[in-house]
């Protein structure tokens, strides 16, 4: 087969193609990549899992051959969040970081993200290294000085979010919270946080699930009718949820009303802005609400559009040129934090924003559309049949002058093609990085538009 990195690194469903044997490739190929670009000094590599099946014995395999190649391996010992293993690269100075995860896809995949040493996702250039050291399958001579020593990278990151989140504002506003954990490995890191600060929190979920209830563990709208019910039933002030890494975030606010992506990443822009006082820039995603963009121009932020993948708004995170940076598929960090998507740091963040202004977010979200209008935002997912991958190069080169009777007044191809209609609409198409799926995303100012909007995408692409 033939191993790819993706969006957020290689993934593959457990026994067809994520194999032990596969496994050792990948890591043979990573340690070769480390070796190479280390300049001869001595190295040490964080390897950690989620809480999907086998993870640990994954991570077990790779561990013994990185210690064979010379490496002073840190494995953590519990499933640990993704934003946790990118802190702990920071703060141990490890040369990258190995997670076995596949963060919100379905329970039957399994995942290799590979960090490098600033933490964030490595980029293309060097994913594409290593996908060729995979396919010349040379494995490089075994070196003295390696170790394999148990990690817990927990407590250092909580302390660090204590630097980043105004705990004492929250804890005095008293809230109260349900978290769904979605069985994944944000349990006993955020609900535990928020406890230790004096807050009653109600964890949701709060064990480990390989088959994660039978579903993705995705922090969407349609699978948090637990958490919604517990926040409405119990006047909580807030519904906070994380996917299976906890890189991924999913917001209930106290009317029961789904916080979308897009909301929370404008309105957390808003919030920092006034109440930290920055003024760097804020970078979204092309796929993205250009509700940021509004908010930038309100607070006068410079704007950055990026390809998708946080690894491109990590860069911006390590130049401090932002003061956050956010996607529509529930990606956010801060200036001086990790340039790693943090799930658990924009539940906290949502909090901070209520307990702050004495408002919930659907309260904040009415005043900021009214200050700046309101958008719609919405996406699907079309499969990737043969026939449709046959033709896809083709209809995403296609220069149209109009669709649906929509005059298109730029196209964008920074990832996928994207449309900016005369009117202010837009749509995007770009194949998933993770599945395989073609996804179509679009704007407009009304549901009812949006709608029309997306059926025309859907249209476009396949007649």
């Amino acid at each position: 087969m033939s191993i790819r990195f993706g969006t957020s690194g290689w993934r593959a469903i457990i026994a067809d193609d994520f194999t032990f044997a596969n496994v050792r490739l990948v890591t043979e190929a990573i340690c070769r990549y480390l070796k190479e670009n280390s300049e001869g000094e001595a190295q040490s590599l964080i390897i950690a899992t989620d809480t999907r099946f086998m993870g640990a014995q994954f991570a077990a395999v790779a561990a013994e051959i990185a210690r064979r190649k010379g490496f002073r391996v840190l494995l953590c010992e519990t499933p640990t969040p993704t934003p946790t293993i990118s802190h702990a690269i920071r703060s141990e100075k490890a040369s990258g970081g190995i997670n076995f995860t596949a963060s919100h896809n379905p329970p039957e995949y399994q995942g290799i993200k590979f960090s490098t040493a600033d933490g964030a996702p490595a980029l293309p250039e060097i994913t594409k290294q290593i996908e060729g050291f995979i396919q010349n399958a040379a494995e490089t001579a075994d070196a003295d000085g390696g170790s394999i020593e148990k990690y817990d990278a927990r407590q250092n990151y909580l302390d660090d979010l204590k630097t980043k989140v105004r705990f004492d504002v929250i804890a005095a506003a008293k809230g109260r919270y349900a978290y769904d954990g979605l069985w994944g490995t944000g349990r006993g890191y955020l609900d535990k946080i928020l406890r230790d600060n004096g807050l009653e929190v109600e964890t949701i979920h709060d064990w480990r699930d390989v088959t994660f209830g039978g579903r993705s563990p995705e922090p969407g709208e349609d699978h948090l009718d637990e958490l919604r019910e517990a926040v409405k039933s119990k006047s909580l002030t807030l519904g906070l949820a994380t996917d299976g890494d906890a890189d991924r975030f999913g917001i209930i606010d106290a009317n029961g009303a789904f916080i979308t992506p897009n909301q929370l990443v404008a309105l957390l822009t808003d919030y920092l802005a006034e109440s930290r006082g920055w003024t760097n820039g804020v970078a979204r995603s092309v796929a993205t609400s250009h509700l940021v963009d509004r908010v930038a121009e309100n607070r006068g932020l410079k704007l950055y559009e990026t390809p998708v993948g946080f690894k491109y708004i990590g860069e911006l995170i390590n130049k401090d040129e932002i003061v956050l940076g956010g996607e529509e598929s529930a990606g956010l960090s801060i200036r001086n934090h990790i340039p790693e998507k943090d799930g658990i740091l924009a539940c906290l963040l949502a909090a901070e924003a209520v307990a702050a202004r004495g408002k919930s977010l659907t309260e904040q979200l009415d005043e900021l559309t009214a200050r700046v209008g309101k958008l719609e935002s919405g996406r699907i997912g079309v499969k990737l049949t043969p026939e449709i991958a046959a033709g896809l190069k083709e209809i995403l080169a296609r220069e149209p002058s109009e669709i649906g009777g929509r005059k298109i007044e730029k196209i964008n191809r920074i990832d996928g093609v994207k449309f900016i209609f005369a009117d202010g609409s837009w749509m995007l198409m770009r194949p998933s990085g993770t599945e395989p799926l073609v996804r179509i995303y679009a704007e407009s100012e009304n549901k009812e538009d949006l709608e029309v909007l997306i059926e025309q995408g859907r249209r476009y692409l396949l007649d």
